[in-house]
């Protein structure tokens, strides 16, 4: 008869996994002898190896009762599902590891490589990384909430990159971070953003510059982060308002009678 140490030790676990068992109900607790201390027969030992042995080939414990009282047939379906489990999760952290990868190239963990490839561009042309950053979290967000047109409007942002006056209205925002909001260069870029919004829109459609089907309360989000993050841009919405668009996620055309008050609120399209 075995102590439970020599129990422990026989099958190859420690003392704590014996008891751990004994706790779960897989492996019976047998009586106390005259001196107080619980013995094992080999029986034990058979009987702990094969727990040991489900338990190691990733056989969860809630199962490991049920596979020790299964029979031939029941045995092999159990384990074949089990070995399904497996692989779905071995397919799953096969998945984290790849992200877990990306944590280097920093874009690249929560954004498809079209789109890294966008705030690469920028940061080519030299764009002041704050705006870079505002874009990013922009694609995070339009990521979350739309990825199945990210595609689409990445593909249209990568043809608007290629007309050298948007790289020098996102040159020359960046240069206006740091001015007030009654700065004349703020001006200078509404007239440069106007025009170029104008003439993009006239020759392809309005949904080029501002995508129609972006709902009202998330491009309010979408603005919200980009006031926050680069504040002249609320400046530059009023000053548009007066130039004949409002908006800035969400750009829209405003009437003409609209156009001439530059003090009327301000909503997200």
């Amino acid at each position: 008869m075995l102590t439970i140490g020599e129990l422990a030790s026989s099958a190859g676990v420690t003392v704590r996994a014996v008891r751990h068992y004994h706790a779960k109900g897989l492996l019976p607790e047998p009586g106390r002898d005259h001196s107080g201390y619980r013995r094992y027969d080999a029986g034990a030992v058979v009987e702990l190896i094969r727990i040991r042995t489900l338990a190691e080939a990733g056989v969860p414990l809630s199962r490991v009762r049920e596979l020790l009282q299964a029979g031939e047939e029941e045995f092999a379906a159990a384990v074949t599902d089990i070995d399904k489990r497996l692989r779905a999760e071995i397919r799953q952290r096969r998945r984290h590891r790849e992200r877990i990868a990306r944590l280097t190239s920093g874009d690249g963990l929560v954004l498809p490589p079209e789109v890294v490839g966008i705030l690469d561009r920028l940061r080519a042309h030299g764009v002041d990384e704050r705006i870079v950053e505002v874009e990013r979290d922009g694609w995070i967000l339009l990521a979350a909430h739309s990825p199945e047109r990210l595609t689409e409007w990445a593909a249209r942002k990568r043809e608007q990159l290629t007309d050298p006056p948007l790289i020098d209205f996102y040159l020359t925002l960046g240069q206006a971070l740091d001015r007030a909001g009654d700065d004349p260069e703020l001006v200078e870029l509404a007239d440069k953003l106007a025009v170029y919004i104008t003439r993009m829109a006239d020759e392809r459609n309005d949904a080029y510059v501002g995508d129609t089907e972006v709902t009202p309360p998330f491009a309010a989000l979408m603005d919200a982060l980009a006031f926050d993050s680069a504040p002249p841009a609320r400046r530059l919405i009023e000053l548009l308002r007066t130039r004949g668009w409002t908006g800035w996620t969400k750009l829209e055309r405003v009437a003409p009678d609209a156009a001439v008050h530059p003090g009327r609120e301000l909503g997200p399209g």
